[in-house]
């Protein structure tokens, strides 16, 4: 959809579209729709992300997030057994802390961090 709407568009995916001259360079936007609960080291790839975005640039993320009032133990989303990382809005404020990003959370499950320096 960005594409047919004029936007420059790269894509990466590790199994469907593992072009690595995409990580090679920066970006303004980074979008990362239900992804980042498949990561198996949060830390690292939220370090590469970082590498990826130019100052000021914007890391937009979409995943199921865990707020006080799920029962984890019957949470749909902890089911597929692909997921293996799990997020409360507390998580994802501390990894803006912890790279002195900006954290906004327009809805339920969407997170965009902004990148200050």
């Amino acid at each position: 959809m960005l594409i047919e709407a004029g936007f420059n568009v790269t894509l990466y995916d590790p199994f469907f579209v593992p072009d690595e001259a995409a990580l090679e360079r920066d970006y303004d936007f980074v979008f990362c729709c239900e992804t980042v609960e498949h990561f198996h080291d949060p830390g690292r790839e939220f370090d590469k992300m970082e590498r990826l975005l130019r100052r000021g640039g914007i890391l937009a993320i979409m995943t199921g997030l865990e707020y006080p009032q799920v029962n984890f133990a019957t949470w749909h989303y902890r089911r597929d057994p692909t997921h293996v990382t799990f997020y409360r809005p507390v998580t994802m404020e501390r990894i803006a802390r912890d790279r002195g990003w900006e954290v906004d959370f327009p809805s339920k499950n969407t997170i965009l961090f902004r990148k200050q320096h």
